[in-house]
């Protein structure tokens, strides 16, 4: 019997987090025995998560394990997954993370009603010593028109996190894009945003994925490849241009605003995200002191390039911003920007459990 959804899993350096990820997938996911296969693809980690895995999938027969000859990194790993699922859906999660109790059991249940080409889940933040917090997309998911839609309908969607792990896709649908996960860091920010611009959308506002923040030796915690953040929505914006260009329907105005604001504001949490072993009031690590002003002079570039016709700031504190990044005013950015962080900071203490 066809599984309705494969759940690929890429594997690299995290033995420690693994048996956590798969118990929650096997054991408490909640899908009937064949209603799931769930595909491991070892990335040639030097930290025996390969014989765990091999382990796992000698007492379950749901789990199946790939083996690569060598380090590929993140994105050749799902890719290599994906080749070989067999569901009618699949779901990318991170051999760190885990999914919510019952997760599989909704998800299951709302592609059964509605069909879409990529369902939206929302997820929770797993901090240090066991708390958790709620995403910051919660709002825009309960705000989701009903049943499918497009972006064109809610392009205020394009404001969730950019990840592969946050959204479940229709395998066909997947693979006809052409669309294969990128090599090195921000890989799937091109997949994420064709789905999003080609497909049927659902939501599902329930909590479904447990994501470990900030673990120390991913590759997000790393300053290494930050600049692929850019080529990624370079690629991005062409496709939104070519489309706009070609009369497509979901290439409205209000969309291409919205992706626009969505690049640049990403470009900017890139710059002010913290990196390992710097406090919270210290100076943002992900980009090396040296290579600040570099970095903030290709945001400026990329919003003198891409601005769309019409185009407005928004109100607050994103628009003032958005209005430096425009100017190319680098200095007051960075005078303004640990201030900027200590709000943001604020703002998300109280929801911490």
């Amino acid at each position: 019997m066809t599984p309705l959804i494969s759940v690929v899993i890429p594997v690299y350096g995290v033995r420690e987090y693994l048996a956590d990820c798969l118990d929650s997938v096997l054991l408490l996911g909640g899908a009937g025995a064949g209603g799931v296969e769930v595909i491991a693809v070892d990335d040639a980690s030097p930290d025996g998560s390969g014989a765990l895995l091999d382990e796992r999938a000698d007492a379950d027969g749901r789990l199946s394990v790939i083996h690569l000859g060598r380090n590929a990194g993140q994105g050749s790993a799902r890719n290599a997954g994906l080749a070989k699922a067999a569901g009618e859906y699949v779901w990318f999660v991170d051999g760190d993370d885990t999914i919510a109790p019952g997760a599989l059991a909704a998800i299951g249940a709302k592609l059964a009603t509605d069909r879409p080409d990529m369902l939206l889940i929302d997820y929770e933040e797993r901090l240090p010593r066991g708390r958790t917090r709620p995403s910051t997309g919660g709002r825009l998911l309960d705000g989701a028109p009903p049943g499918t839609f497009s972006l064109a309908d809610a392009p205020q969607l394009v404001n969730l996190t950019m990840t592969a792990w946050s959204r479940v896709l229709r395998r066909d649908f997947l693979i006809g894009l052409h669309e294969p996960f990128r090599p090195g860091i921000h890989e799937d920010i091109p997949v994420t945003c064709a789905a999003l611009f080609a497909g049927r959308l659902a939501a599902l506002a329930r909590v479904c994925y447990g994501y470990r923040r900030a673990r120390g030796g991913s590759a997000m915690t790393s300053s290494t490849g930050q600049l692929a953040v850019f080529d990624a929505y370079h690629e991005v914006l062409a496709m939104l241009r070519d489309l706009a260009e070609a009369g497509d329907p979901v290439a409205t105005p209000a969309v291409r605003r919205a992706v626009f604001e969505r690049a640049i504001s990403h470009y900017a949490s890139v710059l002010a995200a913290t990196g390992p072993g710097i406090g919270p009031l210290g100076r943002p690590g992900l980009v090396p002191r040296g290579e600040r002003r570099q970095f903030f002079e290709r945001m400026h570039e990329d919003y003198v390039s891409y601005l769309p016709p019409g185009y407005r700031l928004p109100p607050g504190a994103r628009g003032a911003k958005l209005r430096l990044i425009s100017a190319g005013a680098y200095r007051t950015y960075e005078m303004l920007e640990p201030l900027n962080r200590i709000r943001v900071a604020l703002a998300r203490v109280a929801p911490i459990r």
